[in-house]
């Protein structure tokens, strides 16, 4: 555990959390800042600050039990036209809590949230070249 990470906290049982799902690997819990009822957070037991510093099995479940919270968002009470799953990657992505997570957001039309896309369109040219560098990198 980091000094201070609430999520390692919770992971451990030391911090209070609503909690959904458990298991050896990750914790599923209500957010206490949601975007819309229902929004939880999937944490790998195991610290983690970043992707890169993630285990690829506890990676590997934490979307598992993602996709298995956003089935029971849809079969439960819980007001739901659609599921986001988000995961922010560093400050610049938007990540506020240095341990990485799985936000599961229940969403519906005029639920206030909005990622906004912009492009820049680019030629293929710069698509391939892009391609050839996460290529060499990977």
């Amino acid at each position: 555990m980091t000094e201070h990470c609430v999520f390692c906290e919770i992971a451990e049982g030391r911090a209070e959390a609503s909690i959904v799902y458990d298991d050896d690997r990750v914790v599923a819990f209500m957010d206490l800042r949601p975007i819309t009822t229902g929004h939880l957070l999937v944490v790998p037991r195991k610290h983690a600050e970043s992707l890169a510093d993630l285990n690829v099995d506890d990676g590997a479940q934490m979307f598992r039990v993602g996709q298995r919270m956003a089935a029971a968002i849809r079969e439960s009470r819980v007001r739901s036209d659609g599921v986001n799953l988000f995961l922010a990657d560093g400050e610049a992505a938007g990540q506020e809590v240095f341990h990485v997570h799985l936000h599961v957001l229940p969403r519906y039309a005029g639920d206030g949230f909005k990622l906004q896309i912009t492009s820049a369109d680019p030629n293929r040219s710069e698509l391939d070249d892009v391609a050839a560098q996460l290529r060499r990198a990977g």
